[in-house]
């Protein structure tokens, strides 16, 4: 039988799978609809299908150096909830992925999905983990850096936050160990810049506005505030730019200060499900749900 456009869309519209899940499902069924649901069914996939539209906005963060520190990958890897986000299963996944991700030079969460690791692509063995454990599982975001330098990661509250920090200079002890310092002060501290030079006219510009309109508020004439403006941008850039904050463990440094020797190229700082709006979720239903297999 024909595998027709019509055919496809209608086996996606029953069972929520993908169009090419749908396609290889009525190919290896001889275009037989029902025996594809059950094709879908058996695979995972319609069960996976089902919970690909829920919202993951938990999980971890994963990172990884190479051997020679010369190339670093950190990767979010998100759940529908905390409980699942502590399954050995899902951690074990979010390893491997990370991994991948380093050795494979893959730079994209669509280039991740796509490799193929023991005779099936990432993407499906993602789709039988869902199936598995019966959540929507999302790889959200990655980033691969490679430097001249070294590379320093840290991972802060069991996988909540993920630092990968590249450093220009030699990858000694000492060296090490600051750059570790200083990736731990990002974990804690969330600078928005490396430094001034990454503040943009429209960024610095918003801030002098709001602060502006604070102190006309106050009533402060427009002469003085001009000249407490300088002042508050001059704190805007030690409280967000990275060079320029105090170090949190040594507030007698700035981190400029504290790295010396070494400089620092650039930083990635990953908060698991930072920009998702979480469902709001009645806890009675959702059980509910859970017991009747929904």
């Amino acid at each position: 039988m024909a595998i027709t456009t019509a055919l496809i869309k209608e086996l996606r519209e029953r069972t929520g799978a993908g169009m090419l899940d749908c396609k290889k499902a009525l190919q290896e069924n001889d275009g037989d609809i029902e025996k594809a649901i059950d094709w879908l069914r058996e695979k995972g996939i319609a069960k996976a299908a089902k919970k690909s539209g829920r919202v993951a906005a938990e999980g971890l963060v994963f990172a990884a150096i190479s051997e020679d520190r010369k190339k670093g990958a950190i990767l979010e890897f998100n759940s529908e909830t905390d409980f699942v986000a502590k399954n050995d299963e899902f951690k074990s996944f979010g390893e491997k992925l990370v991994a991948l991700t380093l050795n494979h030079d893959l730079t994209s969460e669509d280039e991740l999905k796509a490799f193929e690791l023991e005779g099936k692509t990432v993407e499906t063995h993602l789709t039988e983990l869902i199936a598995k454990i019966g959540e929507n599982m999302n790889v959200r975001r990655l980033k691969v850096v490679s430097t001249d330098g070294f590379i320093e990661t840290y991972i802060h509250l069991g996988g909540k936050i993920g630092v990968l920090l590249n450093v220009n200079g030699e990858a000694t002890p000492e060296n090490i160990e600051k750059a570790k310092g200083v990736a731990m002060h990002i974990a804690a501290m969330d600078p928005k810049y490396l430094d001034k030079s990454q503040v943009t006219a429209d960024d610095l510009e918003r801030e002098k506005e709001i602060a502006r309109h604070q102190l006309e508020s106050e009533g402060k004439p427009a002469n003085i505030i001009e000249k407490i403006l300088e002042g508050k941008m001059r704190k805007f850039y030690e409280e967000n730019c990275l060079v320029q904050q105090k170090y949190v463990r040594d507030d007698s440094f700035t981190i400029e200060k504290f790295i010396a020797p070494s400089t620092i190229n650039s930083f990635d700082r990953f908060k698991v499900g930072e920009g998702i709006e979480k469902e709001e979720v009645d806890f009675a239903a959702e059980v509910a749900a859970q017991i009747s297999g929904n």
